[in-house]
């Protein structure tokens, strides 16, 4: 039953995130804690099965001309950029994930998903000016919440990109090509590290998420973004206070 649960809760939360660029790992990785899974294991899983997804995003965007990933285009270069900059910051976050206790992992993940929930909503109508150097160092802090958390990429840099003036539609593609690189790294320390992948929650997620992307694509065509913004922080803010709550009750 826990598996069904977790399929459904895996196709909206990669819905959400082909749709916005942001919200996979940043809504699932709490949920699966909460329904009992360890951090250690929950971190792997999102990103394997963010690595598919993401890439089925990239074509399927590229498809629909919500962004254009051509070899050499502009959108290409910037999310090529962004993907080996996240580099030395998954490296670092996957080295401390695998040391510190599970309590403090599970601390920070709550502690991480309730400020992504609050980021999103005070930037819907109260944007900041940021420059794309500004969004190099914002990628490194994502990528640094990605290895250790699962999640936390997606909202820093979304925000940073449509703030630095790059078209929604674009810095969702955008977003996906740069997630990619960054799981793919992650994933690849995780398992070098010698720890234990969960293939069979690993196998769920990639199996329920990657049906959600071709929907996503279609949907960004036809809908707002903002409303669904709206909803996507409020829904972190939630799940991050959750999360901190059962941290306290041990």
């Amino acid at each position: 039953m826990i598996y069904w649960i977790i399929a459904v809760v895996a196709f909206f939360s990669e819905y959400l995130d082909s749709g916005l660029g942001m919200g996979y790992g940043t809504a699932l990785a709490p949920i699966l804690i909460l329904l009992g899974f360890d951090p250690i294991r929950v971190v792997p899983a999102i990103l394997i099965s963010q690595l598919v997804t993401d890439i089925a995003a990239c074509f399927s965007h590229h498809r629909m001309y919500n962004v254009n990933l051509k070899p050499g285009s502009q959108d290409f270069k910037a999310a090529t950029l962004l993907g080996l900059m996240s580099v030395i910051g998954v490296a670092s976050s996957v080295m401390i994930a695998i040391k510190i206790p599970k309590q403090v992992l599970t601390t920070y993940i709550g502690a991480l998903v309730l400020t992504m929930g609050a980021i999103v909503l005070s930037t819907i109508k109260h944007p900041m000016q940021f420059s794309w150097r500004k969004l190099l160092g914002i990628s490194l802090l994502a990528s640094f919440n990605k290895g250790i958390s699962g999640g936390g990429y997606g909202p820093l840099v979304m925000g940073g990109q449509m703030l630095s003036g790059v078209p929604v539609k674009n810095a969702v593609g955008i977003t996906a090509f740069a997630e990619a690189i960054t799981c793919l790294i992650g994933f690849a320390l995780y398992v070098f590290s010698g720890k234990f992948i969960d293939w069979k929650l690993t196998g769920t997620l990639v199996l329920f998420a990657t049906g959600a992307v071709p929907v996503a694509a279609m949907t960004v065509k036809h809908i707002h973004a903002a409303p669904l913004k709206k909803y996507a922080g409020i829904l972190m803010l939630l799940l991050g206070l959750l999360t901190l709550l059962k941290v306290a009750a041990g």
